[in-house]
């Protein structure tokens, strides 16, 4: 086996049939390839209209619980082929193209130094390129600089936006420091070196800890603008202003996933930055995270 795919699905309904119908037309040349889907114990019918979509590459796993995206990845680990050369994790909200599968096992294995990869990520609502998927670490002056709009003073600055990596050219390929989870291609035996997903955190943040494990074991991380996908970003959680309209996440879910998000900023840091830091350092980061949680779980409740 060459490729494995997860899908870790949570109540995305017409998403993920969607994005699987996209698979279904892949051109993956002599390659060969399985799709895992691990449902996240999800309340509506995506699985039932997921299944309508027939393919023989296709395996579903249904989980009777929801214990985060670092876990349900995890169980999907078991289900792949122990053989296979690479693992991708894709969210169920995202279209591939017909090629993207065949793209990316190329890329890899005409650059053998690359470790893990992403693509450039386009968001479905307004055709740009989504920022979380070209990622620095959020450091507290690269996240100073973005919460406070520093970085879109001096987009191009690397020394202001590191949090997006602004001063790198996006046209051609190149090591990153980080990328959103939505799409993020891994040797298998590079994964089993660092243990895959960090089960502490249950939604958000897993990702950075992911690519800033690959970091501290020297692994090489890169974007590849060559290969592109869709992305309906936030369709799970609610939280996105441009997507919320198209999720049906209850209000419940959406508080919970606001404080889960200002949670994962906590163990990030606790885990991977603070010994890096003064004492001061740390407060102010804590409070401003405090802070941060505060307006979201606001935002949840009654926006």
């Amino acid at each position: 086996m060459d490729l494995s795919v997860i899908i870790l699905n949570y109540n995305s309904a017409d998403y993920l049939k969607k994005c699987l119908e996209s698979i279904s037309k892949s051109d993956i040349g002599n390659y060969k390839y399985e799709v895992i889907i691990v449902d996240n114990n999800s309340s509506d019918d995506s699985i039932k209209l997921a299944k309508t979509v027939k393919s023989s590459n296709f395996k579903f796993l249904e989980l009777n619980n929801n214990r985060g995206f670092a876990h349900g990845n995890n169980q999907g680990l078991k289900e792949i082929d122990s053989k296979t050369r690479f693992v991708l994790f894709l969210n169920p909200d995202t279209i591939v193209q017909k090629d993207t599968f065949k793209k990316m096992i190329e890329f890899f294995d005409q650059n053998k130094n690359i470790d893990a990869a992403t693509c450039q990520i386009n968001l479905a609502l307004t055709g740009k390129m989504q920022p979380e998927c070209h990622r620095g670490f959020p450091t507290p002056w690269n996240s100073l600089c973005y919460f406070t709009g520093l970085s879109k003073l001096f987009p191009h600055s690397k020394t202001f936006s590191g949090y997006f990596m602004g001063n790198l050219d996006k046209t051609i390929p190149h090591k990153i420091d980080a990328c959103v989870g939505a799409f993020l291609m891994v040797k298998k035996e590079v994964g089993d070196k660092i243990k895959w997903w960090n089960e502490k955190y249950f939604f958000y943040g897993e990702d950075l800890d992911f690519c800033y494990q690959l970091k501290q074991n020297n692994f090489n991380l890169y974007f590849n603008p060559n290969c592109k996908i869709t992305h309906f970003q936030g369709v799970s959680s609610g939280l996105i202003n441009k997507s919320k309209h198209l999720s049906k996440a209850s209000r419940q879910t959406k508080i919970m996933t606001a404080k889960a998000s200002t949670q994962a900023m906590r163990i990030f840091y606790q885990e991977n930055l603070f010994s890096h830091y003064s004492a001061l350092t740390k407060f102010l980061v804590m409070s401003g995270i405090k802070l941060l949680e505060l307006k979201r779980v606001f935002k949840a409740k009654y926006l």
